[in-house]
């Protein structure tokens, strides 16, 4: 009998959901989560993964490979990855079944998927609206949507408080095991949700969600593609000038939802797969 590459396993789960990501442009990992379930344990006391130096895994490190057409090329080094986007997460459905790197799922551990990082990697996940943090480890690969850059493990997504709205805007940034890192202070629900109180000028402004339809070194281009955008969309656009790069975004938007909304627009209008900015 054929074995089936722990890869290729995830993604025959995942090849019902591709009828559904062209008729429900833009809900692509949602819809997943929608159709997954939670899990049925208290995972309040679910310790963080403890970074630790491991063999880079052989099975889940190929050269490239591809999904729903896109070819992926998975980073040789983790070393200063940060990142800031979408996180979605996926739970009971993939429970038990194999990672990618042939590791079994499981759902009450903090685990991660991630496109390109190398399996393994330890990385830091910051909530970026309410400040709650965990430490996972990456051993699988996911999610297979433009504007997702993680997929949660039900745990971690419980203890960063994401579960309800099925999505967060995050912050990931790999772990070099070799360094010390400083333990992560737990918190509760209701010290995420009441934080100490600081002066007014001191208070972290609420992170905002732009789509990026492209860069240029011209602003001559930039305010083109701007004003044609601003058009096309009925929404702002701004240009986001740094040195001789000016980067074309679309937003403030609201919500993750309205930016799925927006990016099948701009795909409408020739832009695909724009990049998620989080400022």
């Amino acid at each position: 009998m054929r074995r089936r590459h722990p890869l290729n396993a995830r993604l025959a789960l995942l090849l019902p959901f591709g009828l559904a990501l062209t008729l429900l442009s833009g809900c692509g990992t949602r819809v997943a989560v929608e159709r997954d379930g939670p899990g049925s344990r208290d995972v309040s006391q679910v310790p963080d993964a403890v970074p630790r130096v491991e063999p880079i895994s052989r099975g889940g490190n190929p050269e490239s490979y591809v999904v729903f057409g896109k070819r992926y090329y998975p980073m040789k080094t983790s070393l200063g990855y940060v990142e800031r986007g979408i996180a979605s997460w996926y739970g009971s459905k993939f429970h038990g079944r194999k990672t990618s790197n042939g590791e079994v799922y499981d759902m009450y551990r903090m685990t991660a998927a991630h496109k390109t990082l190398p399996l393994p990697t330890f990385v830091k996940v910051t909530n970026l609206e309410n400040g709650r943090q965990v430490v996972l480890r990456v051993n699988d690969r996911g999610p297979f949507h433009s504007n997702r850059i993680i997929d949660l493990s039900y745990a971690a997504a419980s203890r960063i408080g994401m579960l309800g709205k099925g999505t967060a805007l995050v912050e990931v940034r790999a772990i070099d095991p070799r360094a010390p890192q400083p333990r992560i202070a737990r918190t509760t629900p209701t010290q995420a949700v009441q934080p100490p109180r600081r002066p007014a000028a001191q208070a972290t402004p609420a992170p905002r969600i732009f789509l990026q339809a492209g860069a240029f070194s011209s602003n001559f281009n930039a305010e083109r593609l701007r004003s044609r955008l601003e058009n096309g969309l009925s929404r702002s656009v701004r240009i986001a000038a740094s040195g001789t790069v000016h980067r074309v975004q679309v937003g403030p938007l609201a919500s993750v939802e309205i930016a799925d909304q927006v990016a099948a627009e701009l795909a409408g209008l020739g832009v695909a797969e724009p990049l998620v900015v989080i400022d």
